[in-house]
């Protein structure tokens, strides 16, 4: 199977799944927040962090198509991120994904709270997973947890904020991006690699592998938020200049070369998978992405 073809299988299948998760409950009377939260869920978009825990699972000899709790529950995460980072309060950004942001359509009370459902019930959706070790869902809410919360993407977000009316060393930066960008990769990872049936070797490859194509993909969209347009993004561009982004700290060209750098990391920590030829395609095809 060629990249584009497993690219193609991972999306469709994802798409399907997440459609199926919200009909269920549409006779409940708050049927204004599901609508709010499949907008933006049913958005398209890349849909890496799920395609991260289903190759991983599948690189582990596990059935990918059971990793799909895991993979649902990272987008939604991800998903609620977006409509949270849109709100006039944090980015007070107007696009995403090509159409009108969250809180433009449903207002910003609902926006808030269909992020509030969103993660809410990715941890219900996660822990309904079949994993080859029952013993292991422990593990994986509480590395979900950890890389979603304070510790992680909530954390990262938080030190953001509290960066922007100051110049950031290096090591700064990288603490704001590794746990804003990264954590929720390093999360889907891990998790494919536990769905899987994978052993602590693996898990702890999957980390090395996930904390420096994180790395690759925030400096990659650091980059494009000033040298791509909002047509090709599907969202505003712009829009980080005053902030203390990778573009801002080392120029473009030395970003260039840190993409290709972490992206080598990454793909050395794939070793120890057998069958890896697609991961190591993913990762390559992120350092001249476009979108």
């Amino acid at each position: 199977m060629t990249f584009e073809d497993r690219s193609r299988e991972y999306r469709a299948f994802m798409e399907d799944y997440l459609k199926n998760i919200y009909p269920q409950f549409r006779a409940e009377p708050q049927a204004e927040l599901f609508d709010a939260m499949e907008y933006s869920l049913l958005a398209g978009g890349k849909r890496l962090r799920p395609i991260f825990v289903l190759d991983f699972c599948r690189m582990c000899g596990g059935d990918w198509r059971k990793a799909a709790p895991f993979a649902a529950a990272m987008e939604m995460i991800h998903t609620y991120s977006l409509i949270h980072d849109d709100l006039p309060c944090m980015d007070n950004d107007d696009f995403r994904r090509g159409r009108p942001t969250n809180h433009k359509v449903y207002g910003e009370t609902m926006a808030i709270l269909a992020g509030d459902g969103l993660l809410t019930d990715a941890f219900m959706l996660a822990a309904s997973c079949e994993l080859p070790n029952p013993a292991d869902m422990s593990l994986a809410i509480q590395i979900l947890a950890q890389n979603a919360g304070s510790l992680g993407m909530v954390g990262g977000q938080v030190l953001d904020i509290q960066s922007e009316q100051r110049e950031l060393t290096e090591q700064e930066v990288i603490d704001i991006q590794s746990r804003k960008t990264g954590g929720l990769v390093n999360a889907a990872c891990v998790l494919g690699v536990i769905a899987g049936g994978g052993d602590e070797g693996k898990i702890e490859a999957a980390a090395t592998f996930a904390g420096a194509l994180g790395m690759a993909f925030q400096i990659r969209d650091d980059m494009l938020d000033v040298i791509g347009t909002q047509e090709e993004m599907g969202k505003g561009v712009g829009t980080d200049e005053a902030k203390n982004t990778f573009v801002k700290l080392y120029g473009l060209e030395k970003c260039e070369e840190l993409v290709q750098r972490y992206t080598a990391v990454a793909i050395d920590a794939l070793g120890i998978f057998q069958d890896n030829s697609y991961m190591i395609a993913l990762a390559k095809s992120l350092t001249d992405r476009r979108v």
